[in-house]
């Protein structure tokens, strides 16, 4: 199931966006309703979901504030707007900030199923969320959100201490309770770097300590380092030190 979060102050309106969501799209599973902005990101700071639908007008904090504040924090989970307001300012400010689609008040039924039809799409894939430009920091340097900073150092330790093990993106999104595509757009921007270049280059530091302190035959090395094809292992460890594992055992063993 893909779960949906939806932000609504009106009770009626948001109880007809979730009927609507069962009849079209019977797949997304309204996990949480939010009365504000404010109650949203409340929820958000000890809670993950895939999809956000906001309305942008609501009492205590605004949707475009809330969108605003979730894409500074390193949230990437595509969103919709939905409004009442044809204001081409309030739609050109909301796609400044990734969003998925902008619908107007009352929806239309086939506008909103293509939306959550191309949400589907992009969760599918194993590609970051596209739907929308890149999120912005309000400034260079501002730290990262304390929830997606505590996922991937989770993340690290595991692969530190499995290097060994089942790293696919797939299994890592599930271990902590990400989406997939999420998870690595999400790592991206709290660990630096691609999440499957920080996995190879942790399995070859296991390769080099092995090389350095062991007399393990290199098929060996490689299978305790994640590679089950030693010939893979080898062009791997090439291309990340510059040499065979023979001769790095050869310059630094000990």
């Amino acid at each position: 199931m893909i779960k949906l979060m939806l932000v609504e102050d009106e009770d009626i309106i948001r109880k007809g966006i979730r009927d609507l969501i069962g009849r079209v799209a019977p797949d997304f599973e309204v996990v949480y309703e939010a009365a504000h902005g404010k109650e949203a990101l409340t929820y958000l700071e000890r809670n993950v979901v895939d999809v956000l639908i906001t309305d942008i007008r609501m009492r205590e904090m605004d949707g475009l504030r809330m969108v605003e504040k979730l894409r500074t924090a390193g949230h990437g989970m595509p969103i919709v707007i939905i409004s009442g307001y044809g204001d081409f300012v309030y739609a050109k400010k909301a796609l400044q900030f990734g969003i998925a689609d902008y619908l107007l008040k009352p929806i239309d039924r086939k506008d909103f199923t293509v939306a959550l039809d191309k949400i589907r799409l992009t969760l599918n894939s194993s590609n970051r969320y596209v739907g929308g430009a890149e999120p912005q920091s309000e400034a260079d340097g501002e730290p990262p959100s304390s929830e997606g900073h505590r996922i991937i150092r989770k993340l690290k330790a595991y692969i530190a201490e499995n290097p060994d093990g089942d790293l696919r993106l797939q299994t890592l999104a599930e271990m902590v309770h990400l989406n997939p595509s999420y998870l690595s757009q999400l790592f991206k921007q709290e660990g630096g770097g691609n999440l499957s270049d920080y996995i190879a280059e942790t399995r070859i530091r296991r390769a080099c300590k092995l090389l350095e302190t062991t007399n393990l035959k290199v098929y060996d090395i490689a299978r305790l380092s994640g590679y089950q094809s030693p010939k893979h292992f080898m062009l791997v460890f090439k291309q990340h030190t510059g040499m065979t594992p023979g001769t790095y055992r050869e310059q630094y063993s000990v």
